[in-house]
């Protein structure tokens, strides 16, 4: 296959999202394509975007440069584009070229979809089923989120207060649990702290001095899904 193919769809509880979805490769040759569905989404005014790269194979400098050239305009609207599901090639010359300093990423489209919810205030703790609206060049239909049955909900409390409802820290000896766990424990307690801070936690008495070099922390965090700070918060405030 050749060239680069764009189907689109809205999504999220207000279908106020629309889901770019790509398949081929992003380059000089291409990254028009994109720039130009970019460009009419906004005309619609619609600001809140999600780019799915599960099926793109490369991306060059210029295809990136598609999403930061545009990602002041969109923001300055209130909006924002997230990146989710690149292959492990695409993420790495991402986070080599630093693109993840200035572009949001996920490891899932409903991830992406559940932080532009929850900044509008839907209840994204509730069970939600997904339904995809096929945007004109016939993309097909896929999960997305439409209201659940009613249920009560605790009068005061946000979506955030109730994402933290019933967390608890762990009541294992902490010395002797797995490693990932470990990891999880000290994101819970703090998910601010970066690679370093992680790697000094975990070599204390209260996990057993374990000792974890820069590297292969940065592959478990990544294996977890937890090596930004943003998908740290994430998992802290689901837990």
């Amino acid at each position: 296959m050749q060239g680069l193919e764009i189907s689109t769809g809205r999504v999220g509880a207000r279908r106020d999202i629309v889901l770019f979805r790509l398949r081929g490769y992003l380059d000089t040759e291409t990254c028009s394509q994109m720039l130009h569905q970019i460009s009419d989404t906004m005309k619609e005014k619609v600001y809140h975007l999600i780019v799915d790269m599960s099926q793109v194979n490369y991306v060059s400098s210029a295809g990136w440069g598609v999403f930061v050239g545009e990602i002041k305009v969109i923001r300055e609207h209130g909006g924002d584009l997230k990146i989710v599901q690149m292959m492990p090639e695409v993420a790495d010359v991402f986070e080599m070229l630093e693109f993840n300093r200035i572009l949001q990423h996920y490891e899932s489209i409903e991830e992406a979809i559940g932080d532009f919810d929850l900044a509008i205030g839907v209840d994204i703790t509730k069970s939600l089923s997904r339904v995809y609206q096929a945007g004109e060049n016939g993309a097909k239909q896929m999960p997305v989120v439409s209201p659940p049955r009613p249920s009560e909900k605790r009068q005061g409390e946000s979506p955030r207060a109730r994402l933290r409802t019933g967390f608890a820290k762990p009541k294992l000896d902490e010395r002797n649990m797995p490693l990932a766990e470990k990891v999880k424990a000290v994101v819970i307690d703090d998910p601010t702290q970066g690679i370093g801070g992680i790697i000094r936690e975990l070599n204390t008495e209260r996990f057993g001095f374990t000792k974890l070099g820069w590297f292969a922390t940065f592959r478990l965090l990544r294996k977890l899904s937890l090596d930004t700070e943003e998908k740290r918060k994430r998992f802290y405030r689901s837990r």
